[in-house]
């Protein structure tokens, strides 16, 4: 009877694994995004249109809101292959290639149409050249990126030029590009992971940071913060990398179909950015925030001047990228 039961066992083990190929991979996506951000839904929307296609081949599992770690450690679980797949800033990843930071840096894009395509994997002769590096450097490799919208300053005080911000302690992304700007923007540079965030602006700790309407809409930083100073000073770009040895594992097929969806995904995000900045400027008001722009005073070419003054001190290296994105039509 034992024999008969475990022959019937292993049959069954036996047709259990013959329903999954053996080139069936589990790849999972890790991102610091929260409920309700453009790029939580990117994540989302991304994986279920690949789970569709690549079925029995490839599933990838989506962990948001830091469920794996903070910045630093998503970033580091994709180069030790422990998280196959993740996003964010490009900045996260000057980690491995200082200069990955670049395509995040500030008043260098002419709209957001030239941010998408200037870090565009398949045609972007710079973003090709720090791909290159990751790869080699770091065993991580850029497939795509997310828009987010542009990047703009809230406080809770009233923002129309660089001396107003003057000594204050503003968040600042924990990564050197963003401590550069900030201290270009004449704030003290505070970094706070974006989890601690509302915390940190609730407890005084800050005054002020920069992010995508969205992203203050999402996290109702409308709750701790009364003015938004519309500076545009970043177009927020965030990169999608992965573990180059897991990308290699797969097959040219399945490569090539992820490139596709996240591609056709990126121009989806950008839709999505552009057609929802007049309802959030509406929705933000509503909440009680209070908007600064060019027409109400802000200072626009002060930021520009002294930010990008700043960023050329502190990376010299960057000069030659920026004029290649500069250049790209």
């Amino acid at each position: 009877m034992f024999l008969k039961n475990a022959r019937q066992l292993v049959l069954a083990a036996t047709v259990c694994l013959c329903a999954f190929p053996a080139s069936a991979v589990t790849l999972r996506y890790a991102h610091v995004g929260s409920e309700g951000d453009f790029q939580t839904r990117f994540a989302a929307e991304a994986a279920d249109e690949i789970n569709d296609a690549l079925q029995d081949e490839v599933e990838i599992q989506v962990y948001p809101a830091s469920q794996l770690g903070n910045v630093a450690e998503m970033v580091d679980g994709v180069k030790l292959g422990s998280i196959q797949m993740g996003h964010h800033d490009f900045a996260s990843l000057a980690r491995m290639v200082p200069d990955a930071a670049v395509f995040n840096a500030p008043f260098i894009y002419r709209d957001a149409a030239h941010a998408l395509e200037a870090t565009n994997p398949a045609t972007s002769k710079a973003l090709q050249q720090i791909n290159e590096k990751l790869v080699k450097e770091g065993g991580v490799r850029i497939i795509g990126r997310i828009y987010r919208g542009a990047r703009q300053l809230s406080s809770n005080f009233l923002i129309k030029s660089p001396d107003d911000m003057k000594n204050k302690p503003f968040r600042a992304v924990p990564l050197d590009l963003w401590v550069s700007m900030i201290k270009g923007m004449g704030a003290t540079p505070t970094p706070v992971e974006v989890s601690e965030l509302p915390t940190a602006l609730m407890t005084g700790l800050v005054v002020g940071q920069e992010n995508p309407l969205t992203m203050i809409a999402a996290n109702k930083l409308y709750e701790v913060q009364s003015h938004v100073a519309m500076t545009s000073h970043m177009q927020s770009i965030l990169a999608i990398f992965i573990n180059e040895k897991v990308w290699q594992g797969l097959t040219e097929d399945q490569r090539t179909t992820i490139s596709a969806i996240l591609d056709d995904k990126a121009n989806q995000s950008l839709e999505w950015a552009q057609s929802s900045q007049d309802e959030l400027v509406k929705e933000l008001t509503e909440k009680g925030m209070t908007f600064t722009t060019v027409d109400t005073g802000l200072d626009l070419k002060a930021f520009q001047d002294r930010v990008l003054k700043q960023i050329s001190e502190d990376f010299p290296s960057y000069d030659p990228y920026i004029k290649e994105i500069q250049a790209m039509e």
